[in-house]
């Protein structure tokens, strides 16, 4: 079985309010159609779940792996444990890391869809988002399969939002960027958090819509921190474009 693992981009990302050490958000998540990682199951020699592909983090901290381990809390460990000593998840990234992308967390998706259709497991879909929230904060939009949607809360409140597909242009510099840093920085020196109203406008709007009245600092509020912590991103600004999460990709919409 073969699958592709499609990243996104914030159309826009607004802080909402603090919880705890985390923070709530409004934000226009989109698929970039043009730009995935292909998945497959292969043969496995190693008799043991394993992942082959090129990524820089160890297997525990891959958020497949914590997908794997997830799964294993509701379903027939035997049949999983079976199934990976004759195969392993070969993953062929083209997604760059620490891009505001959503790469990890859709991989993750991407896999439990995999192995929850091959193995023909029995998870309820409220089971799933439950299991996509403990991976990671992107996983549920992914796992919904949704190319537009309103993501809200700490990333599990995810409403549908029907508009026309359009391209989206992305490049990623050659800058590694921390996401937990960048919202400390906000939290520190830049948090002013938009109010009910704002949020009830801009979940109206299009996507086309919000790229043509925001600018690039107004419509996500972690590129001022995130420029604070890497200068260096100033020299990657182009006109039109904007910057996704936490960065470092830009992006614009081609409608």
């Amino acid at each position: 079985m073969t699958a592709k693992s499609y990243a996104k981009v914030n159309a826009t990302l607004k802080i909402t309010a603090k919880r705890g050490i985390y923070h709530e958000i409004y934000s226009r998540f989109v698929v970039v159609q043009n730009l995935y990682d292909t998945m497959s199951f292969v043969k496995n020699d190693t008799k043991s779940f394993n992942i082959i592909g090129k990524f820089d983090c160890a297997l525990e901290q891959n958020t497949i792996y914590k997908a794997y381990m997830e799964l294993k809390k509701v379903v027939d460990n035997k049949k999983l444990d079976n199934f990976f000593q004759e195969y392993a998840l070969h993953v062929d990234k083209q997604i760059p890391t620490y891009a505001g992308l959503g790469g990890g967390s859709s991989n993750a998706a991407t896999f439990l869809h995999m192995i929850i259709n091959v193995l023909e497991l029995d998870i309820s879909e409220e089971i799933e988002m439950q299991m996509a929230s403990n991976i990671g904060a992107d996983v549920a939009f992914f796992m919904t399969g949704l190319d537009s949607a309103n993501v809200s809360g700490i990333g599990e409140i995810i409403e549908p939002f029907e508009e026309d597909l359009f391209t989206v242009a992305t490049f990623t510099p050659d800058i590694k960027i921390s996401t937990p840093s960048v919202y400390q920085e906000y939290r520190k020196n830049f948090y002013n958090p938009i109010g009910e109203s704002e949020v009830k406008r801009l979940k109206a709007m299009s996507t086309k819509e919000m790229l043509e009245t925001y600018s690039l600092e107004e419509a996500n509020d972690l590129y001022l921190p995130a420029l604070n912590l890497h200068p260096e991103l100033a020299s990657h600004v182009k006109k039109n474009y904007f910057f996704s999460g936490s960065g470092s990709t830009f992006f614009r919409g081609e409608f």
